[in-house]
């Protein structure tokens, strides 16, 4: 995997929220690295993070379309930039079928190249049981046609997201590590793309990261974070996906069970999660592993209880 550059969280933040249109920057909630990093680092000028892409939501998926057409035709005429790509790099047009249309992903402008990209996402629809995960809607902008993708799990990030001094709201990182356990009920064979790196690993890995500094904060700052999490985890599901929480439920941990059992996998997460999330902080195996058996026994575990 490419080594990306290091990243401030609160710069970045402030350089998307203050690139918004004001009236869409309520329906906007930071997800994945950026979310992550700016909720256990901002204000901390030593830890930064690595990542290419900055996710951004847009919340609720009625408001989704409109607000993605406004915010990629203002950051256009601000000359922000498609992200480079030989396949993805030029917009679409009417005729072309949404799942041969480029994602809406832009650099910010400057002189010299970002290393990073904005990629807008729409909050997904309805739950329902049994369509695709996946969901693809166009977006007519003034400089042709695009997509954005859903994602039935991203629901959890709509749930009781964090206010930031900069207008847009973060994901919790108990509900993005929730997303990431559903969408890996095991650890799969598929590669992120230019790496010999699997998706599941890197995204069961985020789970064990984010769950590592919940606990690190705790011990420093004498919360409880980490005691929260099973009960609002349980509530998110029951408020999102309503009968079929308790299946969810128990399917939550199998992902995460398959990656610990397997050393060359769960060695792999590691080495993404200190690339990435935790480069301030190069963690240890030893740490990484008490990390996830700490996790099965005080969040899994206790999921699991709740829907009995």
């Amino acid at each position: 995997m490419k080594l990306e550059a290091s990243l401030s969280p609160s710069e970045v933040l402030a350089q998307v929220a203050g690139a918004l249109p004001s009236d869409v920057r309520g329906n906007v909630i930071i997800i994945g690295s950026l979310a992550a990093g700016y909720h256990f680092f901002a204000g901390d000028g030593a830890r930064a993070i690595r990542t290419k892409d900055v996710d951004c939501l847009f919340s609720p998926h009625s408001k989704a379309l409109v607000a993605a057409t406004e915010v990629t035709d203002q950051l256009i005429k601000a000359d922000w930039r498609l992200r480079e790509d030989t396949k993805w790099g030029q917009p679409g047009k009417q005729g072309d079928p949404e799942d041969e249309l480029p994602m809406v992903r832009l650099r910010p402008p400057g002189e010299t190249a970002s290393p990073w990209f904005l990629e807008l996402l729409s909050a997904p629809p309805a739950f329902e049981p049994g369509a695709p995960g996946k969901k693809l809607r166009r977006v007519e902008t003034s400089i042709g046609h695009f997509a954005i993708c859903s994602f039935d799990f991203l629901a959890l990030a709509e749930w009781q997201p964090l206010e930031t001094a900069h207008g847009v709201r973060i994901a919790r990182p108990e509900m993005m590590a929730l997303a990431n356990l559903l969408h890996h009920p095991e650890v799969a064979d598929t590669l992120i793309d230019g790496t010999d790196y699997k998706r599941s690993n890197k995204d069961l890995g985020r789970v064990l990261a984010l769950a590592l500094l919940t606990s690190q904060r705790d011990r420093r700052d004498g919360t409880q974070e980490m005691e929260a999490w099973p009960g609002r985890m349980w509530s998110a599901l029951k408020d999102k996906f309503g009968d079929e929480a308790p299946r969810l439920a128990t399917q939550a941990g199998t992902g995460l069970r398959s990656l610990l059992a397997n050393p060359a996998d769960l060695d792999q997460a590691l080495r993404i999660a200190n690339l990435g999330l935790l480069a301030s902080l190069e963690v240890s195996m030893e740490a990484f592993r008490a990390t996830g058996a700490r996790f099965l026994a005080e969040v899994i575990e206790e999921v699991e209880a709740m829907t009995q």
